[in-house]
C-alpha cells in the first residue's frame, strides 16, 4: 500500500468517505433547517405543527449532522488541541506523543465503533422505538454512530501511517 504524500490509497479512499460523510452530514442539516423553518411556519400561520418533528430533529437530523463529520475533523487535525506544552518540546518528543495519541484515538474510536455495532444490531433486531405520539422508529439513525466511528478510526490510522513514512507529524 502506498503512503507516499498525500496520494497514498488508504488517504485517497479515507478522504472520499469524509466527503461522502460530510456532504451527507450537510444534506441533513439543511433539511433539519428547512423541517424547523416549515414547522414554525405552519404553527404561527395556521395553528398546524408539523407532527413529530421534535423527534425527527433529535433522532435523526442531529444525530447525521453531528456524528458523521467527525472523521472529516480528525482527517484535518481541526479538534481541539491543547498544544501549549507540547508545542515547546523537541520534535522527537512532539512524534512520539502524537503517536500514543493515535494509538489512544484509534483504542477509544475502535471500542466505540465496536459497542456500536452491537448495539445498532440489537436496535435492529428490535425494531427499537421511543415514546411518542406516533410510532416512531430510531433505529436506522443508530446505524449513524459505528459509521462515524469506524471512519474515524479510518482517519486515525492514516494519520498514524503517514505520520510514520514522513517521521513527523503532520
Amino acid at each position: 500500500m502506498s503512503v507516499e504524500g498525500e496520494g497514498g490509497r488508504l488517504d485517497r479512499i479515507s478522504g472520499r468517505i469524509d466527503r461522502v460523510l460530510l456532504a451527507v452530514s450537510g444534506v441533513f442539516l439543511t433539511l433539519m433547517m428547512l423541517h424547523i423553518t416549515a414547522d414554525v411556519l405552519m404553527r404561527y400561520l395556521f395553528n398546524v405543527p408539523i407532527g413529530p418533528t421534535l423527534e425527527v430533529v433529535s433522532y435523526y437530523y442531529m444525530v447525521l449532522a453531528i456524528f458523521f463529520p467527525l472523521s472529516y475533523v480528525e482527517r484535518r487535525h481541526e479538534n481541539i488541541q491543547v498544544d501549549l506544552f507540547t508545542r515547546l518540546m523537541p520534535a522527537g518528543v512532539q512524534f512520539a506523543l502524537y503517536l500514543f495519541a493515535c494509538v489512544i484515538g484509534l483504542a477509544f474510536f475502535g471500542v466505540m465503533a465496536y459497542q456500536t455495532f452491537l448495539d445498532a444490531i440489537s436496535a435492529t433486531a428490535n425494531y427499537q422505538t421511543v415514546m411518542s405520539n406516533v410510532v416512531f422508529y430510531i433505529w436506522p439513525s443508530i446505524w449513524a454512530l459505528p459509521i462515524s466511528f469506524a471512519a474515524t478510526c479510518l482517519a486515525i490510522i492514516n494519520s498514524l501511517v503517514l505520520a510514520l513514512a514522513q517521521r513527523r507529524v503532520p
